[in-house]
């Protein structure tokens, strides 16, 4: 018996010891921090590490919560409005003669034509192009052909955007350098809802703009040799209406924070756009003035401009960024991999320039129904009340625990403060955010651990009542107890797994302590608290005959 003890109390250290050092280790620092031994040891420091290793939640933490909703049906306006033009370039391109192609609703476009002798003709030649989510359907006027997109298409293609919306939102967050952001969708599938949740990030304005800010980049090649026009009507002149081209305004800033104000004539088809870059940063400007921002392409972008820069030296190119030129330059030589967009940025502005340009452009727009930032005050308040909250039930079920069950009542405090070990280091392994509800289930937990307690001490009691001797009772009731924690237990457990899967971010910080507080008090309850018994009872090398519960 004395070596079972002796490994069950080898167990119960090494488990506790390896919390401590989950709990209290530097394990979340900065890439490259040099760890030395005053970070296990100095008070300030094991601190420090504690509130690395614990997330604490936009509640406890302060930040900025805000719910959006995507707006879907652009996406179906846009997609229809394309392929009206499509369907309009390819009846001129086939000769078949048409009145006009209207799109009067979103998902319908409309062919209009003298010669219904031509219908079949033109619905042939469209259909491929729209694909099988568009189909043809009588019109109420006999001089059209209407093409409508069906229900199921246009449900799934909202549903896609919303999808890739909250994708990109969620690239843009990352990027952020945010610890532990909530991004997730929202309420009904169908209204295409998503909540954000960004702790310790008090600038609402800012995150919204980095958020639904679309940053369309632009590189065309400049025609008429690079001139530049002072006013917009000596450029249209020049342009002289060709369908190709059109006039952008210049927008470059100088090193000295000056404008160079005018404008060009550009391509209307660019050398590349922002698809093709493969990054995007920003970088102090070589001038020393400002900031710009810098771009690596992808493969494909690479070879066409390279191709581009190669065919084209000592013209000039335009960097254009949402229909702004922030920079004209001449080719020198062949550029393959990299270029700037000067613009005299400030640093923020060129980082978050960047950071927009590389996670893509939204889907559709957003609209904001919901924003509330919460102070890093009104968290640390939070923080308090909570601890004062689950330090006071702490203590009450404490000293219930010894008046009533005396020295039995000790073994259950040990357990219980051993189990709030266990489910702290959970929280750091498992990377969890700690909320305010998550608070409520901590305290949940510990009337759960003291309810297995109680139920094993009362099974024992009766034992003893019975005439049972002391290691009997207690090994009786242990065993008799065991199936109705385990019941208990494994109930709420599943029931927390489904608020964890089903709710929201606050509801799933309570699910998530509740999980790992009751299977960390499956082994206090039960193994722990049976193991200072065993070692209470056979003390001395033989049975105790009495036991105090």
């Amino acid at each position: 018996m004395s070596k079972n003890i002796r490994i069950r109390g080898i167990v119960i250290a090494v488990v506790t010891a390896l919390c401590l050092v989950i709990m209290f280790g530097p394990w979340n620092k900065p890439k490259g921090y040099i760890r030395t031994a005053s970070d296990f040891f100095k008070a300030s420091k094991l601190k420090q590490n504690l509130t690395e290793n614990i997330h604490l939640g936009l509640d406890l933490k302060g930040g900025t919560h805000l719910v959006m909703q995507v707006k879907v049906d652009d996406v179906i306006k846009k997609m229809t409005l394309d392929d009206r033009e499509k369907a309009e370039d390819e009846l001129k391109n086939a000769g078949i003669p048409f009145s006009a192609v209207k799109a009067p609703a979103n998902g319908v476009v409309v062919i209009e034509t003298p010669d219904t002798s031509k219908h079949n003709e033109i619905r042939e030649k469209i259909r491929p192009f729209f694909g099988d989510s568009w189909s043809d359907t009588t019109s109420s006027n006999p001089a059209s052909v209407t093409f409508t997109l069906g229900n199921s298409a246009a449900d799934r293609f909202r549903r896609e955007a919303s999808e890739t919306a909250k994708i990109i939102i969620e690239q843009r967050v990352d990027q952020f350098g945010v610890a532990e952001p909530t991004i997730q969708r929202y309420g009904r599938e169908e209204n295409h809802q998503i909540l954000v949740q960004m702790p310790g990030v008090d600038d609402p304005q800012r995150v919204k703009k980095l958020i639904g800010d679309d940053a369309k980049l632009d590189i065309r090649a400049v025609a008429q040799g690079g001139q530049k026009f002072l006013t917009k009507e000596e450029a249209e002149i020049a342009l002289a209406g060709a369908a190709d081209k059109e006039v952008l305004k210049n927008s470059e800033k100088r090193g000295d924070g000056s404008s160079d104000e005018g404008f060009y004539i550009v391509e209307r088809n660019p050398v590349i756009t922002g698809a093709d870059l493969r990054t995007a940063r920003g970088i102090q400007s070589q001038g020393g003035f400002g900031y710009e921002v810098a771009f690596d392409l992808k493969r494909d972008g690479s070879e066409k401009f390279g191709k581009w820069t190669g065919d084209n030296i000592g013209n000039y190119l335009a960097v254009v960024l949402n229909n702004e030129i922030k920079s004209v330059a001449v080719v020198r030589n062949r550029i393959d991999n990299s270029g700037r967009i000067e613009g005299n940025f400030t640093q923020q502005q060129a980082e978050d320039l960047g950071l927009v340009l590389r996670s893509g452009a939204l889907p559709a727009g957003i609209v904001y129904l919901e924003e509330r930032t919460v102070g890093p005050s009104l968290g640390a308040e939070s923080i308090r009340q909570g601890l004062i909250a689950m330090i006071a039930g702490l203590v009450f079920v404490a000293g219930f625990m010894l008046f009533y069950y005396r020295l039995s009542g000790l073994n259950a405090v040990i357990a219980l403060i051993l189990n709030l070990v266990i489910l702290l280091a959970g929280l750091a392994v498992f990377n969890a955010t700690l909320t305010l509800p998550g608070i409520a289930g901590v305290i949940l937990g510990i009337g759960m651990a003291v309810d297995a307690n109680v139920l094993v001490f009362e099974r024992i009691r009766d034992e003893l009542r019975a005439g049972r001797t002391a290691y009997g009772s207690m090994e009786s009731g242990f065993s008799k107890a065991i199936v109705t924690i385990l019941d208990t237990h494994v109930t709420t457990v599943v029931s927390a797994a489904i608020l964890y899967l089903f709710g929201t971010g606050p509801i799933r910080g309570f699910a998530v302590t509740l999980i790992i507080g009751l299977l960390a008090n499956l082994f206090t309850a039960v193994y722990v608290s049976r193991s200072m018994f065993l070692w209470l009872l056979n003390r001395g090398g033989r049975k105790a005959e009495t036991i105090s519960v």
